[in-house]
């Protein structure tokens, strides 16, 4: 396994797939922390029924706070800090994986097109851990006062709501929606990985005259990161609102049900169906993605790798 020296004084060395892991976890709950509460808002604005309850996201947003304060904001949190964490510590662990695998003992270095397909194919890694994680944020973050079922028991954290999918559904309860997060994942990180790569490169060029992506600094890693984001959602917007439907409701027996069903309230030009949420969702990946990269390059640099 390749390892690389953490300081110079000291011969301690640390394998790279770990330094990837530890960076990646960083990265992850960065995003977290920024990004959490626009998340909120698009969950809500892609779930409501039809008619809907809110007319855009600064309404959502008005009525949440006035509903249920800042915290509000933050329900389901503590689910994607301990998994996203873990996935996003997975994604990039993967994407070097694939990315070494790519490169076979190569001694040329990979081409944009093969970095791109090392980050769709770690998407596709990634669809197994991202799809329970999300399962329990959407439950959690659906669940409003104007959207309670008479007789149902509210969750009482991400524990209770995990505990009970589980007793309720099975295993196939927690994978609901899978499919679809798979058919979302791969696109997406293809392009989040690919522009990422792409545009850092092309700002060290900016700068200094060649594209090497690993001569960066911050500022080159916020916009390349911020970016990244915001394509990787552009490539994957749709797929996310069919499965937030598919897993927030289950009279969708399957993918199908839920894409038909809104096809179906798209009848008319409403096209925009697929769109829901879209405004907070593009606000939230350009902090929260340029976060993630700051926080994943700082830990690896830190760590020597």
């Amino acid at each position: 396994m390749e390892t690389v020296g953490v300081t110079s004084n000291k011969q301690e060395v640390v394998p790279k797939a770990i330094g990837e892991f530890a960076a990646g976890t960083m990265g992850g709950w960065a995003q977290v922390v920024v990004g959490h509460p626009f998340d909120t808002i698009k969950v809500r604005m892609q779930t409501q029924p039809h008619p809907p309850i809110y007319s855009g996201g600064m309404d959502c947003l008005r009525a949440t706070i006035k509903g249920e304060g800042v915290s509000g904001l933050y329900k389901g949190v503590t689910s994607p800090l301990a998994g996203i964490g873990f996935c996003n510590a997975v994604v990039f662990a993967a994407n070097g994986f694939f990315l070494r695998l790519l490169q076979s003992g190569s001694s040329e270095p990979l081409s944009l097109g093969q970095k791109a397909a090392a980050g769709g194919l770690a998407g596709g890694v990634m669809s197994f851990l991202n799809c329970p994680v999300e399962l329990l944020k959407v439950k959690l973050q659906t669940q409003t006062a104007a959207m309670a079922v008479a007789g149902h028991k509210p969750y009482t954290g991400v524990f209770n709501c995990g505990v009970r999918t589980f007793q309720e559904r099975g295993i196939t309860g927690l994978y609901r929606g899978l499919g679809i997060t798979i058919l979302r994942d791969i696109p997406s990180f293809w392009a989040y990985f690919g522009l990422y790569e792409g545009l850092k490169s092309a700002l060290v060029y900016r700068r200094l005259g060649v594209a090497d992506g690993s001569k960066s600094n911050g500022g080159e890693q916020f916009l390349a990161g911020g970016f990244a984001g915001i394509s990787a959602w552009l490539t994957a917007y749709p797929q996310d609102v069919i499965k937030s439907r598919m897993q927030m409701d289950y009279k969708y027996k399957s993918t199908s049900d839920a894409f038909k069903a809104l096809l179906h309230e798209s009848r008319g030009g409403n096209w925009r169906i697929f769109f829901r949420g879209f405004g907070p969702t593009i606000l939230r990946a350009f902090p929260a993605n340029a976060a993630t990269f700051v926080a994943y390059e700082w830990t690896m640099k830190t760590l020597g790798l």
